[in-house]
Order: C-alpha cells, then structure tokens, then sequence
C-alpha cells in the first residue's frame, strides 16, 4: 500500500475541516436564518433574494417555478470562479471550486429540512444562533486555506493584498446583496436591519475564530538542559528556537536562555516538552501581537518605490 506523505495528509486534513465547515454555514442558513426569510449577505443571500422572489411570481403565477438557493449560488459562483482563475493561483481555484459545489450541495439537503422543521420559531434568537453558526463555519473553512466562493473570493484576494481582515471585507462586499432586498423584494427596514445584524455577526465570529487562531505567544526558558529542550521543540513541536547567552545575576553565573514563537494553540505542546526534560525549568509565556516570517504571517505591507526627488537632480547637476 502506497505510504501517505505528510503535504497528503496535510491537504485530506484541509479538506476534511472545509467540509464540516460548510456543512456548519449551510445548516446555520438554512436552519435559522432562511426559515425567518431574512436576506443577508454573500451568495446564500443572493440566492435567497432569487428564491424568494421567484416563490412569489409563482404563486402570483408570473413564472413556471421557484429557483432554489442553491441553484443560484452555484450559477453565480461559476461564472465569479472563471474571473478568479486569471487572478488566484491553481489551488486556490481547486479548492474554490470544491467549497461552492460543497455548499451548494448542503444547502440543497438543508433547505427543504430548514423550512420544514422551522426549529426556532423566536426569531431574534434564530438569527442570532444562525449567524454564530454560520460565521464559525466559514472561520474554519478559511483557517484551513478553503473558500465558499461568491464574496469569500473577493475577500480572499483581498486578504492577500492587505490587512484587511476577512470578515470586514466581506461584511463591505455584502451590504449591496442585504441593501437590494429593500429594492427587489420591497423588505421593511426592520428587515434590512435584521440583515444587516446577521452579516454583522457573521463577520464578527469568522474574525474570532481566524484571530483565535492565529494568536501568537513568546516564550522564554532558562534551563540546564537548554540543548535538549531545544531540540525537542525543533523536532516535536516543528517551532524554531533562539538562543541566548544571559547571566544569572543570583548566581552570578552564565546561563542559556531559549526564546520560542509559537500559536497559542502550540503552547500546551512546548510546556510538555520542557516538563518531560526538565521539571524545574524557568518558563515564562506571553502574548505578542504579530508574528511575521517563516511559520507564521507574512508582511502585507507595499513598499514605497524609490524614487529620484527633483532636489537630487538638481544637487548632481550642481556637483558636475
């Protein structure tokens, strides 16, 4: 039998957690929010504008049927989908391609349970349990380098520009989807504002769940053992270590003095590992605020182009 590599069971892992995420989004939309017929953002709201519009040419008898939710997001997103091919790399593409059909199937299994059950007729705490969790949905689907399609495309792009956080451009991205139920389906501006609470919420939780983990944490151990523990958390816990030479000011004798970065999901690792050598280590651990480089973000900053001031001319032209 074939041997699975660590980059195999690296991607299988990333898919397995884009699916449950999804599965979380289109439950949360179909169980609470759509039931209570709120338009919010991104293509479930779109595609919700459609659904709900063409139910009521239907019934007026104006169109021969109702378009599903899901029918639209797929549609909307494969013709989004050929404008991110010439601008996102091949696997981002790949997986886009994976997470719309995903979700459009779903959704299509959630839907007609969603409506059927109507599982939380108040519908204040629906929307807010929807747009929990929805918006947990999408931070695991992001934090495992996947994608819904439909706005989450523009979001990522962005993402990869700036520090724009993914959650804030979405939210950006979906006030037009929410505003054109007002237009379309002539909504209230309580309803408007429903929408616009529920894309609110969503962002909110899919920003705290990527920044929950992305949190970083520093740490610094002084132990005998230093080269041991150093090499444990080189080959266990895959974080890199600095070493530094400092002196014991009680003892008045020089010690070495280990500093760590890692996730704050990573630290009950690198405790594990000091306990398991030396027990009677100094450890201290404290929260930074931005980790860039190698293992962590990377720097999304542009970079001023260097240019030649017209002051500079003038002073080479006067020194020749």
């Amino acid at each position: 039998m074939p041997k699975f590599n660590t980059s195999t069971w690296m991607a299988a892992r990333d898919y397995f957690f884009i699916v449950v995420g999804l599965s979380m989004y289109a439950f949360g939309f179909s169980s609470f929010i759509l039931p209570h017929k709120i338009v919010i953002g991104g293509m479930a709201g779109l595609g919700s504008v459609v659904y709900f519009l063409t139910q009521r040419l239907h019934e007026a008898g104006y169109f021969p049927f109702v378009i599903p939710v899901a029918v639209t997001m797929y549609a909307v997103n494969a013709l989004l989908l050929l404008i991110a091919v010439r601008i996102v790399d091949r696997q981002f593409t790949i997986r886009t391609l994976f997470g719309m059909t995903m979700l459009s199937i779903v959704i299509g299994i959630f839907q007609p349970i969603g409506l059927s059950l109507n599982i939380m007729p108040d519908k204040l705490v629906s929307l807010i349990l929807g747009s929990v969790i929805m918006g947990a949905g999408l931070g695991v689907v992001f934090i495992h380098n996947g994608s819904s399609g439909g706005t989450d495309i523009v979001a990522a792009m962005v993402s990869k520009k700036s520090n724009v956080t993914i959650g804030r451009t979405m939210m950006i991205c979906d006030l037009v989807i929410v505003g054109s139920a007002y237009f379309v389906l002539h909504y209230s501006i309580t309803e408007i504002v429903f929408g616009l609470m529920v894309t609110f919420g969503v962002g909110s939780m899919c920003d705290l769940v990527i920044n929950s983990n992305r949190q970083a944490v520093q740490f610094t151990i002084i132990s005998k053992k230093w080269d041991k523990i150093a090499d444990a958390i080189i080959v266990d816990a895959h974080r890199g270590c600095t070493v530094v030479d400092a002196t014991g000011w009680y003892s008045k004798k020089p010690v070495k003095m280990l500093i760590v970065m890692c996730r704050k999901i990573e630290s009950v690792t690198i405790y594990r590992i000091v306990k398991t050598i030396d027990a009677e280590a100094l450890v201290t651990q404290g929260n930074v605020n931005g980790v860039y480089g190698n293992g962590f973000d990377s720097m999304k900053i542009r970079t001023p182009k260097s240019k030649t001031t017209t002051s500079d001319h003038s002073s080479n032209e006067t020194a020749e």
